[in-house]
C-alpha cells in the first residue's frame, strides 16, 4: 500500500507538503493539493494507511427520502450508525448529486474529505460516479447496486430471487396461473434484478413465462395506462410490481376500473415501506429489513477495512401476506387464456 513518502517522492515535493494537501491545510495551494491527490489515487494510497487519524465514514445518499422515521433510507442510515458509532467510527450523512461526482473523482473526493469508507443509497447505474466504482480503492459498499470484479465494492441487499419465488409460489397455492409483472424501468440494477427474477420464479413453478404478461417503465402514468390493461386482457389474475409505491398506484387504478382487490385481482409489491399498512386493502409485499440492510452494510465495510473482501451480502426475504393477496377469482378460470 502507497504512503505519503511514495506520493512525495513520485511528485518531488516534501512529505510534509503531502500530508498538509491531504489535510486540506490552507497554505498549500489548490494546484498542488489536485496533484497530490491525483497522484494518491494513481499509487493506491488509502486513507486507512494513516494511523491516528479519527476514523470518518461517508453515507451518501441520492434519490431516496432519509431524513425522518417513516422515510425508506432513515432505518438503512440508521442500523449502519448502530454498528459504526459504537465501533469509534464518525459517520456524515451527504446528499449526492451529479454536478458534486463531477467535481472530483470518486477516490479523490474521499481523501480530500478525509473518508475511510462509504455507503451508497439511491444511485442510479447513470451516475459518473458508478464508472469510478470498477477501479476505485477506497472501501465501499452500494444498496442494492452491483460492480463486478471490484474487491474494494460490495453490494448488499436482500435476496430478490427468494423474495420472487416466496411470492410466485404463494399465488400458485392460491390458484393463480396467469401472473403478469410490472416495474421501474430497467435503469436500476435492483429493478433488473427483480426483472429476471420474476421469470426465474415463474419457470420454477411451471407456470406461462411470456413476456407479454410484463410491462416496464419510468413513469407510473406508463404502466398504468398501457401496460396494466394489456395484462388485464391477457387474462392475469395476480400482478407483482417492483415497488410498493407502484403497487399502490395500481391498486388505486384498479379500483377507479371498477376492480375489487383481492376478489378480481390479486397485487403484491416490494419492499414492505410503511405504506402498506395503511392501504385500501393493506397491501402484501416482501420486506426488506432496513435495519439489518443498514447494520449489514457496516458489517461489509469493515470487512473490507480488515482486508477481506465481500463480493455481495444479501438478506433473506420475506413476504407479508396482507389484504391485498387472495383467491384467483372463481368467475375467471386459474388457467384462463
Amino acid at each position: 500500500m502507497a504512503t505519503m513518502d511514495d506520493i512525495a517522492r513520485q511528485l518531488g515535493v516534501t512529505k510534509g507538503t503531502v500530508s498538509k494537501a491531504l489535510s486540506g491545510a490552507a497554505d498549500v495551494s489548490e494546484t498542488t493539493r489536485k496533484a497530490v491527490l491525483e497522484t494518491a489515487v494513481e499509487l493506491g494510497y488509502s486513507r486507512i494507511s494513516r494511523a491516528g487519524e479519527k476514523k470518518q465514514l461517508c453515507v451518501f445518499v441520492e434519490n431516496m427520502a432519509y431524513q425522518q422515521p417513516e422515510d425508506f433510507g432513515w432505518e438503512l442510515i440508521t442500523g449502519f450508525r448502530k454498528m459504526a458509532e459504537p465501533a469509534d467510527y464518525s459517520v456524515e450523512v451527504v446528499p449526492l448529486d451529479v454536478p458534486m461526482q463531477k467535481a472530483a473523482r470518486y477516490d479523490e473526493y474521499m481523501l480530500r474529505n478525509n473518508y475511510t469508507g462509504a455507503f451508497f443509497l439511491g444511485i442510479p447505474l447513470s451516475d459518473p460516479w458508478m464508472q469510478d466504482f470498477k477501479t476505485c480503492r477506497t472501501p465501499t459498499v452500494l444498496y442494492d447496486n452491483w460492480i463486478k470484479s471490484n474487491p474494494s465494492v460490495t453490494h448488499v441487499g436482500i435476496n430478490n430471487d427468494e423474495g420472487m419465488e416466496l411470492i410466485v409460489s404463494r399465488l400458485k397455492e392460491l390458484g393463480h396461473r396467469r401472473i403478469g409483472y410490472l416495474g421501474g424501468a430497467l435503469g436500476a440494477f435492483v429493478y433488473q434484478e427483480r426483472y429476471k427474477a420474476f421469470f426465474h420464479a415463474i419457470r420454477q413453478n411451471q407456470l406461462e413465462d411470456d413476456r407479454a404478461l410484463t410491462g416496464v417503465s419510468y413513469y407510473t402514468s406508463e404502466c398504468l395506462e398501457r401496460h396494466l390493461p394489456r395484462l388485464l386482457k391477457h387474462g392475469c389474475t395476480a400482478i407483482i410490481c417492483s415497488h410498493d409505491l407502484l403497487a399502490h398506484s395500481v391498486m388505486v387504478h384498479c379500483g377507479e376500473l371498477g376492480l375489487n382487490i383481492p376478489r378480481d385481482l390479486s397485487i403484491v409489491g416490494f419492499d414492505d415501506i410503511p405504506l402498506c399498512r395503511y392501504t385500501t386493502p393493506p397491501l402484501s409485499s416482501v420486506r426488506q429489513d432496513r435495519s439489518n440492510l443498514g447494520k449489514s452494510a457496516f458489517f461489509a465495510l469493515s470487512s473490507q477495512l480488515n482486508q477481506v473482501p465481500i463480493s455481495s451480502l444479501q438478506l433473506h426475504a420475506e413476504l407479508i401476506q396482507r389484504g391485498s393477496m387472495g383467491p384467483a377469482p372463481a368467475g375467471r378460470p386459474a388457467d384462463a387464456t
